[in-house]
């Protein structure tokens, strides 16, 4: 049975199309490749007016690249990230190629970012006092991080703007990392 969304849902290419098809009822924008065009952005920031946008593109470098440049010209669009190893198919990684229940995942667990001022953002000193960067172990607490928030695949400079994007203050992060050191 497909899952129903009145959303656009914004691809990378026509094979992600073919595969979402056949889980979901959406709209879709095709970015085809990694040079999003100015025509492609201003469809969306009209279809932002009275279309909910789910930027959906593949878990590499090209994909965050998309998206970056989606999120940052069009407002209030929400995110589905699709985990890495569970998108890899005959050498190759993408929407296309995760299994149907990662992507239900990816649809279920979507993000939105809003530019808001946040009362105390979070800092690099406090990524590196919580040893999410320059430590040894950093890159697995980052890991952990980004699975349990559902944020994608994140270095420490993208978890950073995320974490204060998503006004996750130290608390929560504090009470995240608990969870991880006690796994």
């Amino acid at each position: 049975m497909k899952k129903i969304l009145k959303p656009v849902i914004v691809v990378e290419g026509k094979s992600d199309v073919n595969k979402l098809c056949l889980l979901v009822d959406a709209d879709f924008v095709i970015t085809n490749g990694s040079e999003v065009s100015r025509e492609t952005i201003e469809y969306l920031r009209i279809l932002s007016l009275s279309r909910q946008i789910i930027v959906f593109t593949d878990p590499d470098y090209p994909g965050q690249r998309i998206r970056n440049i989606i999120n940052q010209n069009v407002k209030g669009c929400f995110n589905a990230f699709v985990d890495k190893d569970k998108a890899i198919k005959r050498h190759k990684v993408g929407v296309a190629e995760a299994t149907n229940e990662a992507i239900f995942k990816a649809l279920n667990n979507m993000i939105q970012y809003q530019e808001i001022e946040v009362e105390e953002p979070l800092t690099n000193d406090d990524l590196f006092q919580f040893g999410l960067i320059g430590k040894n172990n950093s890159v697995d607490k980052r890991n952990y991080l980004s699975q349990y928030f559902h944020l994608g695949k994140v270095n420490g400079k993208t978890l950073l703007k995320r974490i204060n994007m998503l006004q996750i203050n130290k608390n929560k992060l504090k009470e995240v990392l608990e969870l991880y050191e006690n796994s």
